[in-house]
């Protein structure tokens, strides 16, 4: 060492001082280190994501919704009820909803489908309007099992999706076989009871109602629906949770173009028939394909 006057004070210069300041490594790597007396910080623990379970698939059906994305599905682009996007999975179920607001639409299977029995699981929010397309266009006309979960609406029965000559709707079983669409009658001359809703009417705590949906149906919960759907003049068969709700025969056949066979379809219905922030849950939605001269 040697001394060195600098600026007319003294200090001492050891050569080779910057080799302590390199100790720390050379690769000009940094290691985090906590201060005396801490703990290092950790990362958050993830949870791991939870399997939905296994849908119910009854014997001899097979599933047409994999539980995990749309395949074998698609949204129709020229529905009279809108092309809402809003068909998603989640969760192992498909979920539909009006988007934007008012604008509803049906979901597709890519295959077409003769005589069938469908089974479905779902779970809606009151106040919207789906239905069960069968024999349908790509456009959605077609024979449709009402799902229509609103007030005034009726679960089961069969309407013609801009269909001709559909007879009734056959909400009771034996209600509509063979019978031609007739003039509904005059309104009461007091206003109707409140709909009912799994047995309750809403807005009321007393029983009412005797649609046999209604004694079926389990309110805010998940609802088993079974369609026997045969022959070249449709004969329809509804169940509700292993309730029969609906047995209907058609006068004729009254499918688009007269055809025997067509694809299978879900409904979010457009316009005012819907609440904000609702939604539609299917979550198993199997087919067994029966003989082409099924009764």
């Amino acid at each position: 060492m040697r001394r060195i006057d600098f600026f007319g004070g003294p200090m001492v210069a050891a050569v080779g001082v910057c080799i302590a300041a390199l100790s720390a490594g050379t690769s000009g790597r940094q290691v985090a280190t906590a201060p005396a007396g801490q703990v290092a910080a950790q990362p958050p623990a993830v949870p791991k994501p939870i399997e939905p379970p296994s849908p119910f698939v009854p014997e001899g059906f097979t599933a047409i919704f994999n539980g995990r994305d749309l395949t074998g599905w698609h949204i129709s682009t020229t529905n009279h009820h809108g092309t809402t996007p809003a068909y998603r999975v989640l969760h192992g179920m498909i979920v539909g909803t009006q988007n934007p607001l008012g604008q509803g639409g049906i979901l597709l299977t890519d295959r077409k489908y003769r005589n069938l029995e469908l089974y479905v699981e779902v779970k809606p929010d009151y106040g919207c309007d789906s239905g069960l397309f069968l024999r349908s266009s790509e456009g959605g006309e077609a024979y449709q099992v009402t799902m229509d979960y609103l007030p005034g609406g009726g679960m089961g029965g069969i309407y013609g999706e801009r269909l001709t000559g559909v007879g009734g709707r056959g909400n009771a079983p034996g209600a509509g076989r063979g019978a031609a669409a007739t003039t509904p009658p005059a309104p009461p001359a007091t206003p109707p009871p409140p709909p009912v809703v799994g047995g309750i009417p809403l807005g009321s705590t007393t029983s009412q109602g005797t649609a046999a949906w209604m004694k079926a149906w389990k309110r805010e919960d998940w609802n088993a629906v079974r369609v026997r759907f045969v022959g070249e003049v449709p004969h329809i068969t509804v169940w509700i949770n292993d309730q029969q709700i609906t047995d209907f025969t058609d006068t004729a056949n009254h499918a688009a173009g007269g055809i025997t066979e067509g694809p299978i379809a879900i409904q979010v219905h457009g316009g005012n028939r819907w609440v904000p922030g609702g939604l539609w849950r299917w979550r198993t939605i199997a087919v067994k394909e029966l003989p082409a001269d099924a009764k």
